[in-house]
């Protein structure tokens, strides 16, 4: 295929984000052996190709680009911040990975297929499996405990709202080996380090903290069977989704009765530590875990920034312990980002269980909440230097000067076959240091001169001494 480019000046025949592709006739009569001119000319007819990328994905021009990089740089300080180390995985990953049985939401949601070796794979629809693969394959090799983070694309085919796509980059940090509530109370910390880092308050975003073994008090007072804890979670991880009327229809449906099921939502209501408390009594493992997390936090000094809301549960079927999400106070967007204990979601992979915790971070909402506060940097495109011949014989020297500054750590561009004009214009739109002009008789003594574009400051300096 060869791509026909408008003539300038034409009227442009359909929308600029559109290409046409053009099937060469010789390659049409190869195929077919019809060499008449109707048949050349059918064969030539142009295919319009949409030059979007798939729906509810993204492209990163260079402006796009800056930001995605400088909120990832802020992930990854804050993450070594905190001692973590940096790890990756395949964004293709084996199905068997994150096909499981509770009914959740994102197993409806996989991007699944079958390779041309007749495995069955997937697009990452998260990251915690694949992290919890990476310990198993590691095993003794590495002690506890590990504390490990992640910038990772996932893919889910979802309904695309504000803030969420089909593919997303998530920021992840998890910690394997540490059963103790102090896992937890770090990964909050990052958290709110990393709002902080922002520029956002706790006046404008909070972070719910709730447990699991809340809901499973709850339904141990009623008598509920343990092999519906799971199938229970998802369905109360609805609320605020669907109706109180539906989140018991769905719930009945699992065989719960109806005093079960009020008793589930009207826990799964309060909002107050110490009326959980009240309910569920103080020996019960979930409060004093949550007690002992909310006196952390004074420690840390982030207590501002969490409440306790019992209706926090999450959707995904491996949390066992305290799960927590972060929220704009304002209830403009969806959450910002969550996580949890999930102490047995190693056997579910056939191994020896290890006491785990972690939180995904996605890169889409956190935009948003920015772009809403007016949080958003300014990132414009910044070079340290221009090179510029002034003449043709001059081109070799030029290179000479820009390879040197280059290996100095200098970003350099090289200009050349422009107008001095042009070079000066190109300059402002690039938020370039220095021009460095390359002349004759400046070279011929083994100058160059140099220009200062911020004070218009102009001088001569010898080429070999140019830093």
């Amino acid at each position: 295929l060869r791509l026909l480019r408008r003539p300038i000046g034409l009227a442009p025949l359909r929308p600029a984000r559109r290409l046409l592709c053009v099937a060469s006739p010789t390659a049409a009569l190869a195929t077919d052996g019809d060499s008449s001119p109707a048949s050349s000319a059918s064969m030539a007819q142009p295919a319009v190709v949409d030059v979007n990328p798939p729906r509810g994905t993204r492209d990163f021009p260079p402006e796009e680009m800056r930001l995605r990089s400088w909120l990832f740089d802020n992930f990854r300080e804050v993450s070594r911040s905190m001692a973590f180390e940096e790890v990756d995985f395949p964004v293709l990953e084996s199905e068997a990975l994150f096909i499981r049985k509770a009914g959740e939401e994102i197993t409806q949601q996989l991007y699944n297929f079958e390779d041309k070796g007749g495995r069955r794979v997937v697009l990452r629809p998260e990251i915690t499996p694949s992290l919890a693969r990476l310990v198993i394959k590691q095993g003794k090799s590495v002690s506890l405990p590990l504390k490990w983070f992640t910038i990772g694309q996932c893919w889910r085919y979802e309904r695309m709202t504000r803030g969420r796509r089909r593919e997303h980059y998530q920021w992840n940090m998890d910690i394997f080996g540490m059963p103790k509530v102090r896992a937890e109370a770090e990964l909050i910390q990052a958290i709110v380090l990393l709002f902080e880092r922002l520029g956002i308050t706790s006046s404008d975003v909070g972070i719910r903290l709730s447990s699991r073994k809340v809901l499973q008090a709850v339904l141990d007072m009623y008598s509920v069977p343990q092999h519906l804890f799971t199938q229970v979670c998802v369905i109360v991880d609805k609320l605020g989704k669907l109706s109180r009327e539906e989140i018991e229809k769905e719930l009945i449906s699992t065989g719960l009765s109806s005093e079960a099921v009020q008793g589930i939502i009207e826990v799964l209501s309060l909002k107050s530590l110490s009326k959980l408390e009240e309910v569920l009594g103080s020996g019960v493992e979930a409060v004093a875990d949550l007690k002992k997390l909310f006196s952390l936090a004074e420690q840390y000094g982030y207590a501002d920034w969490i409440c306790f809301d019992a209706s926090v549960v999450r959707g995904l079927a491996y949390y066992t312990g305290i799960v927590f999400e972060a929220f704009d106070r304002e209830g403009e967007l969806r959450a910002i980002c969550g996580g949890g204990r999930y102490d047995r979601l190693l056997s579910t992979f056939g191994t020896e269980d290890v006491p785990a915790c972690g939180f995904g971070f996605g890169d889409a909402v956190i935009v948003e909440l920015l772009k809403e506060k007016g949080l958003l940097p300014d990132l414009p495109r910044q070079i340290d230097d221009i090179v510029f011949p002034l003449d043709e014989e001059l081109e070799g020297p030029a290179s000479s000067v820009a390879s040197s500054l280059r290996k100095k750590g200098r970003s350099v561009d090289l200009v050349e076959d422009k107008r001095l004009k042009w070079v000066f214009k190109h300059a402002e739109r690039i938020n370039a240091s220095r021009l460095i002009l390359v002349g004759k008789s400046e070279w011929e003594r083994g100058m160059v001169r140099v220009k200062i574009l911020s004070t218009r400051e102009e001088f001569e300096v010898k080429a070999g001494e140019l830093q």
